[in-house]
């Protein structure tokens, strides 16, 4: 069974840390020390805000992954317990964005890094952009330390689960709906 992340509504303030972490996790670099316009801000999850609450949307890691049936590139696989995009397969068609059912799936540009040299523009150069990509929580695979938005999150909002959870979650469940059955 894959694991996935959660994050309470109530304990999310909508700082955006989380969103900030996940693109230091995922760029290989420090952002920190990088040129602002050399940064590629492409976080795989998303705060979603409102003036009563504010929430992380982000994928859920699905046993049968509807995305990953949906996309024509087989682009959409599961390894190591997370459903992962290989970008290099993706071709941008977007199906997988429709069949996600928490809209937890976006598209992004991937930079070719190609350059032009144009003398009357102020850089010298021009970035070119390859294509879009389908991009995603993958529960940063790469990670030895598990998902960077569990790990910075200042109210402790995010929580990782289990099977175990899910297993203990629907009992209690089943015993209070008994209960409640027993006192109508």
């Amino acid at each position: 069974m894959n694991y996935f992340v959660v994050a309470d509504p109530i304990k999310c303030i909508g700082c955006r840390t989380c969103m900030i972490a996940c693109v230091v996790e995922h760029n290989g670099e420090d952002i920190f020390y990088q040129n602002p316009e050399e940064i590629n801000f492409n976080p795989k999850l998303e705060v979603v805000k409102n003036a009563q609450v504010s929430a992380p949307i982000q994928c859920r890691q699905c046993e049968d992954a509807p995305c990953a049936k949906a996309c024509p590139q087989d682009a959409i696989s599961k390894k190591n317990n997370a459903i992962i995009v290989d970008q290099k397969k993706c071709i941008g068609c977007k199906n997988c964005m429709l069949a996600c059912p928490l809209g937890a799936i976006n598209l992004n540009d991937v930079e070719s890094g190609c350059t032009v040299d144009l003398t009357n523009m102020p850089n010298d150069k021009l970035f070119c952009i390859e294509k879009m990509v389908a991009n995603k929580c993958d529960l940063c695979s790469g990670s030895e330390k598990g998902p960077a938005c569990v790990r910075v999150c200042p109210t402790a909002a995010f929580r990782i689960v289990h099977e175990e959870d899910l297993t203990a979650s629907i009992k209690n469940k089943r015993k209070a709906s008994a209960i409640g059955a027993k006192n109508l």
